[in-house]
C-alpha cells in the first residue's frame, strides 16, 4: 500500500490540518482508509480547557475512564458495541518494573474484558510499546545488556522484566481465544515527537518549556546529557507517522499478526537539534562540555514552580503547572542514552512506506507547542 499522505509536514500538513478543522473532523476520518471512521477516544482526565472544543457532530467521541478499575472500565466500555478495531496507547508509571508489569498488563486486560464480548465485530487490536522492548525496561538500564543496535522485530526478548512482553503475551492469548477472528499487530516507535503537553513522556514539550526557563532567567540552553547523546546519530517517530502505521495495519491484510518498529526514517544528531531548539527561542546553545559540565535536568528545574507561573501570566499562556508540562526525569535519561536505532525493513516489506523528516518533525512540534500556547 502506497500511503497517501506519507512523509506529509509543510505545506501538505496543513492543508489535511485545515481539512479536518473546517469539517469538524469529518473529512479526514472519512477519507482516511478504512473509514469513515467513528472514534471513541478513552482518557482518564477530561480534554483540557485550552484545547480546542470537538465540534458539535464529530464523528469523536470523548470516554472519561480509569482503565485501571475494571469495573468503571467494564461499566463504559462494554455498552460500545459497534468497536471494530482497538488502537492501545495507554501507560501508566510505577517505581519498578514488577509493579509496572502489573499495572500495565491489568489495564490492558480490562479493557480486552469489557470490549471483546460485547463487540461482535471487532476485527483488529493494535499495541504501542516502544525501543524499550530491545533495550529493557527503566529500572533495565545498566542492569542487562541490550540488543545491539540496529534493532529488528525478530530479536528475541531479553531475560529482564518488561511490561512490554507482558502486555504483548495478554494481546496474544485474547485474540487466539478469538480463534483467529481478532488480528492483532504491535507498534514499537523510537522516542516520539509530538505534541502531549501533559504526557509522562513528552520530549519535546518539556525541551520547550526547559528553553523558554532558560529565556526567561537570560541564561544560555545548557546540554543536559552525555557525549554519546550528543555526538552520535539518534532517531525519532513523529506521532503522527505512529498513527499512520497503526491505521494501515488495522486495515491492510499484509499487517495482520506483526509487530513493527516505527521510526521516522532518517537519522540525527542532538548536536545539531540543539541548535535548532535554541534558535527557536532566541537563546546561546551550549552543547557538551565533558563529563564536569554534566547535570541533570530534575535537579536544575527543581524550585522553578513560581518562575513558570511568572511566565504563564506575563505570556498569557495556557493555564499549566511546570510539573505538568515538565517531565524533566524522561529528558534526563532520553539524553543520557545512545546507539538505538531500529531498522524499518519489515515494515516497508510488507507495504508501509511512510516516513518523516525528523528535523521538519522537530520544528513543526516546537511550532504547534507554541501555537497552542503553551510556551512563549
Amino acid at each position: 500500500m502506497s500511503w497517501w499522505w506519507a512523509g506529509a509536514i509543510g505545506a501538505v500538513k496543513k492543508k489535511l490540518d485545515d481539512d479536518y478543522t473546517s469539517s469538524g473532523g469529518k473529512s479526514f476520518l472519512h477519507d482516511t482508509p478504512g473509514g469513515p471512521w467513528k472514534v471513541y477516544t478513552v482518557s482518564r482526565r477530561p480534554r483540557a480547557s485550552w484545547l480546542p472544543p470537538i465540534p458539535d457532530g464529530s464523528p469523536v467521541e470523548q470516554i472519561l475512564c480509569d482503565l485501571s478499575d475494571p469495573d468503571e472500565t467494564l461499566a463504559k466500555l462494554s455498552p460500545l458495541t459497534d468497536v471494530t478495531h482497538i488502537f492501545y496507547a495507554a501507560w501508566t508509571n510505577r517505581k519498578s518494573e514488577s509493579t509496572n508489569i502489573t499495572a500495565n498488563t491489568a489495564m490492558l486486560r480490562n479493557v480486552l474484558s469489557a470490549v471483546l464480548p460485547s463487540a461482535p465485530n471487532l476485527q483488529h487490536i493494535c499495541l504501542q510499546t516502544g525501543l524499550k522492548h530491545y533495550v529493557g525496561g527503566f529500572d533495565s538500564f545498566g542492569k542487562v545488556t541490550p540488543h545491539e543496535s540496529p534493532f529488528h522485530e525478530n530479536l528475541p526478548r531479553l531475560p529482564s522484566p518488561n511490561f512490554y512482553y507482558a502486555q504483548e503475551d495478554a494481546l496474544f492469548d485474547t485474540t487466539r481465544a478469538r480463534e483467529g477472528s481478532v488480528s492483532w499487530s504491535v507498534h514499537r516507535p523510537a522516542v516520539i515527537f509530538g505534541f502531549a503537553p501533559t504526557s509522562l513522556m513528552n520530549l519535546v514539550g518539556s525541551l520547550c518549556v526547559y528553553a523558554a526557563i532558560c529565556k526567561r532567567e537570560g541564561e544560555p540552553l545548557r546540554w543536559p546529557g552525555n557525549q554519546l547523546a550528543w555526538e552520535g546519530f539518534s532517531q525519532a517517530s513523529d506521532a503522527d507517522l505512529i498513527a499512520e502505521q497503526q491505521i494501515w495495519a488495522a486495515v491492510d491484510p499484509y499487517a495482520k499478526n506483526e509487530a513493527f518498529n516505527c521510526s521516522n526514517g532518517d537519522v540525527f544528531k542532538w548536536k545539531h537539534f540543539w541548535k535548532i531548539l535554541a534558535e527557536q527561542f532566541g537563546v546561546e546553545a551550549v552543547g557538551y562540555r565533558g563529563e564536569e559540565g554534566t547535570f541533570k535536568l530534575e535537579e536544575a528545574m527543581a524550585g522553578k514552580e513560581k518562575l513558570w507561573e511568572q511566565i504563564v501570566r506575563e505570556n498569557q499562556l495556557a493555564p499549566t503547572k511546570l510539573e505538568e508540562v515538565g517531565n524533566w526525569w524522561f529528558v534526563d535519561l532520553m539524553l543520557n542514552v545512545g546507539n538505538c536505532l531500529d531498522n524499518m525493513n519489515k515494515s516497508k516489506e510488507h507495504g508501509f512506506l511512510g516516513f518523516r523528516n525528523s528535523e521538519k518533525s522537530f520544528i513543526s512540534w516546537i511550532e504547534k507547542t507554541k501555537g497552542y500556547k503553551i510556551v512563549p
